[in-house]
């Protein structure tokens, strides 16, 4: 059996032919080196170490003296000197009713250089798509059922088919005449895994085997091997991802342009938040760059207790408001001025984005129809389709589909009605959404509301539409302007792909069964997706559909077919093939942990839609449980591993992930942890995050910033180092800053200087007691500039979304708690496991 490796590497034991075992790293938990990544000065909390239960009984033989031998007990003769212990191990050595739990927290696995793409399956399939588009759970495709049951991981793919090339530009194919080359039986395209016969005149699909014809315009010789002489020069038969330009049958009808419509909420509480001025000057800030130009669509929409619509026709100097205040019976009072082509009605739009803070300045009206003016933005874009923007800052209390209060019902926590929350109450919501998606309408959800505004129920217009939701808790202009604003440009002006169907084909045996994202399923496996683009990502589960597996190797193909913004018809084709194996551990080497970790926790997240969170975290753990327990199975024969975790080194992170999730803002606690809207709102970003993004929204990265201000600009970024998420890496007179992807936490150490909180924060905390209002701008000082250019290089890494500061301050209660502290996930809080605690746990239950 090839080597497995784990998580410490253990003494080498000599085979009888003296050779040295390969070299594989790790540490010896017994006394680990010095660990830069905590911090022997002051330490922020000194904590005893956490007294520990005595293990089970089943744990106590052999551990009187294992201390001396991390392997789990001293060397021994005979025959078990030809078994090399080739793989990686947790030691696990306490004695029963020790105070000492026996492991090396220093020395646990941990993700600090985040996602690793597995970029290696490259070098055995060099013409598979990159990975960053297609990644499987395993890079190894079972052969049987009985070994599906025994790896007990999910198994699936995780797609993302917009994602930015790591190759440049994406190869664009016009077959022309010859019409784009597909399999006439599975309807697979041409792509490199397809061989040619017959000198040339045949090709056999590599997914159902069937030889198709060459068309006459596409045919070329064949070289001595088998090989077209043209291959190298055309990018679909030596790429693994390329774009074909769809001909005229591809279309249902013409390709539509690009439609943007704003429905804005514009009761007291925007007006009064400063949301409609932050929405109208930066919509106009990037009509210029809207995609599409010049066939653009725009119009607007704005409600409170009635409904005002907006004509933008060309010939006037300004637009002209209509209100319709019964709700009951909508109408469009000039259903041909409403969405108007952008360049033909520009000045009219201008015109209306700069009076519209103006235009409701004092408006008193707490009323949201929300419900009609979705009915109305359906009547107005649906002969177009194009996507919806919605402004809400009240929960929806008039018309149809208004929604009750219900998110402070402490009663139903902890019961089989807890989950009832989490979905929406009023199918009024998924019935518009299905209406949406037929007419190639996205939904994306702005939500402002400082109270319970039902998350659950609006949020499910971006799900089955392929849109997406945007959270503000208690929006305030001058706190998250900045962040509005930057997410709202992203959204407008990021390549989008229009009219979307994704469809993923599979070879012969495997099938893809259950989809987890922001889609509607119009058929047991096409995706509709009014619109989509470089920032989300899909998941599946994959099931076998015989009982053996009869090829080598299983060939996967994803292809989305979508309108181009330029009005181009388009499929998007990623291919990619995997061996098929009869090893379980092989599987567990292959193993992706960024794609088991983005199916598990959107699995997760839908089934606390229908089963309670605790029943939901349970789940998690037993997986975790049952796949390393059957890992353990492999070795428990040939080695003594009584007393150590035994783990492959593919997934040595997944314990640490699998903890993370369940301390999830999504998936933690109860009633008191999370409000109900922040943990929808969460889980809803979850279903679509690529996993790099999820990946560090669940561990976000921790850097100690105060120690590299003074250094050179040019050196600060290689300077950044991630810490372990445990209140042991806080040092007192330390500055660190915690970053998830949505939010920047500045963590300011109760010792620390007081002129470096002057110089960063431009004020001194003596006059400035409360830091949820400070704003963080550039001052004119070293330490300042340097600090801004910290932020400013994390941002650029990724642009999808824009980070708010909160800045903290140690001790600062409650604040501190839900901020920082429940970011921790390494520490014990509020009922959950440390991180040592959960290895402990999950050795135990792998033994029991």
């Amino acid at each position: 059996m090839a080597p497995p490796s784990a998580y410490v590497r253990p003494p080498p034991v000599q085979s009888l032919q003296s050779q040295p075992p390969p070299p594989v790293q790790g540490y010896y938990l017994g006394a680990p080196p010095a660990n830069p990544q905590f911090p022997m000065s002051r330490p922020a909390f000194q904590q005893p170490m956490q007294t520990m239960p005595p293990p089970p009984m089943g744990l106590s033989a052999g551990f009187g003296n294992q201390a001396a031998y991390a392997t789990g007990g001293p060397p021994t003769g005979g025959s078990l000197q030809s078994l090399v212990e080739d793989f990686q191990s947790l030691s696990v050595s306490s004695a029963p009713g020790s105070l000492d739990p026996g492991v090396d927290v220093k020395g646990l696995p941990r993700p600090l250089d985040g996602d690793e793409e597995p970029v290696k399956v490259l070098e055995a399939y060099p013409v598979n798509c990159h990975p960053r588009y297609f990644r499987l759970t395993t890079h190894a495709i079972p052969a049987s059922q009985s070994l599906v049951s025994r790896w007990h991981l999910p198994l699936g793919a995780v797609v993302h088919p917009l994602a930015e090339s790591p190759d440049g530009e994406v190869p664009v194919i016009n077959f022309g005449s010859a019409g784009v080359i597909r399999c006439r039986r599975c309807r697979t395209y041409i792509n490199p895994y397809a061989t040619f016969a017959d000198a040339g005149r045949k090709w056999r699909c590599n997914l159902c085997t069937l030889l198709n014809d060459v068309p006459g315009e596409y045919f070329c010789a064949l070289d001595a091997s088998g090989r077209r002489y043209d291959t190298d020069q055309r990018p679909e038969l030596s790429k693994g991802t390329v774009e074909f330009v769809a001909p005229t049958e591809y279309m249902v009808r013409p390709p539509m342009p690009p439609s943007y419509f704003f429905l804005i909420d514009v009761s007291v509480s925007a007006v009064r938040s400063g949301l409609l001025e932050v929405v109208a000057k930066t919509i106009k800030s990037c009509l210029d760059d809207l995609p599409g130009y010049p066939r653009t669509q725009i119009g607007f929409l704005t409600f409170d207790s009635t409904l005002h619509f907006h004509n933008f026709k060309s010939s006037l100097s300004q637009p002209q408001m209509m209100v319709v205040a019964d709700l009951d019976d909508i109408f469009l009072p000039l259903p041909d001025d409403l969405l108007v082509n952008l360049v033909d009605s520009r000045h009219v739009v201008d015109s209306f984005l700069d009076s519209l803070p103006n235009m409701f300045h004092d408006n008193v009206n707490v009323e949201s129809a929300l419900g009609p003016a979705l009915k109305a933005a359906f009547m107005v874009m649906s002969q177009i389709g194009g996507k919806l923007l919605v402004f809400q800052s009240t929960l929806p209390s008039l018309g149809v589909g208004r929604l009750r209060l219900r998110g402070d019902d402490v009663r139903a926590y902890g019961t089989d009605k807890e989950h009832t929350l989490r979905v929406p109450e009023d199918p009024f919501y998924k019935q518009m959404a299905a209406e949406f998606t037929k007419n190639q309408i996205a939904v994306d959800i702005f939500s402002f509301s400082d109270k319970y505004c039902d998350i659950a129920s609006l949020g499910s217009l971006a799900k089955y539409t392929g849109g997406q939701v945007y959270h503000y808790p208690s929006f305030q202009a001058v706190t998250h302007g900045d962040k509005l604003k930057h997410e709202l440009s992203r959204d407008l002006t990021r390549e989008t792909a229009w009219e979307s169907v994704m469809r993923i084909r599979c070879g012969k045996g495997v099938r893809f069964t259950t989809y987890h994202g922001h889609f509607m399923l119009r058929s047991t496996d096409l995706l509709a997706l009014p619109a989509v683009d470089s920032d989300k990502a899909f998941a599946m589960q994959l099931s076998l559909e015989e009982t053996l597996m009869t090829t080598q190797t299983v060939y996967f193909q994803v292809a989305l077919l979508y309108t181009s913004s330029s009005g181009e018809r388009r499929i998007r084709v990623h291919t990619a093939a995997a061996p098929v194996v009869t090893d379980l551990g092989e599987m567990y080497r292959q193993a992706d942990t960024g794609a088991i970790v983005s199916l598990l926790s959107r699995i997760a997240v839908e089934n606390s839609l229908s089963d309670k969170l605790d029943s939901v975290r349970q789940q998690l753990q037993l997986k975790l449980v049952r796949s390393l327990k059957e890992y353990r199975n492999l070795y428990v024969v040939q080695h003594r591993i009584g007393g150590r975790l035994i783990y492959p080194e593919s997934l040595r992170f997944l314990p640490l992930y699998i903890l993370s999730i369940c301390k999830s803002l999504a998936l933690r606690g109860g009633y008191a942890d999370v409000s109900l809207d922040e943990r929808c709102a969460a889980g809803f970003s979850m279903m679509i995050l690529p996993a790099k993004r999820l990946l560090n929204f669940i561990y976000p990265s921790l850097y100690r910033v105060d120690e590299v201000l003074p250094m050179e600009p040019d050196r600060i970024d290689g300077s950044l180092k991630r810490l372990p998420l445990t209140m042991q890496c806080l040092d007192t007179g330390g500055l660190y800053l915690l970053d998830d992807g949505f939010t920047f936490l500045i963590w300011l150490g109760r010792m620390l200087p007081p002129e470096l909180v002057n110089n960063i924060l431009g004020v001194s905390l003596a006059n400035f007691p409360d830091l949820s209002k400070i704003q963080l701008r550039e001052c004119d000082n070293e330490y300042s500039r340097n600090f801004m250019k910290i932020l400013r290089t994390l941002r650029e890494k990724d642009h999808s979304y824009h980070q708010l500061c909160r800045v903290v301050r140690q001790g600062e209660q409650p604040r501190e708690g839900f901020l920082l502290l429940s970011n921790l996930v390494e520490d014990q809080m509020a009922g959950t496991s440390s991180y040592m605690d959960w290895i402990l746990q999950i050795h135990r239950q792998t033994q029991s």
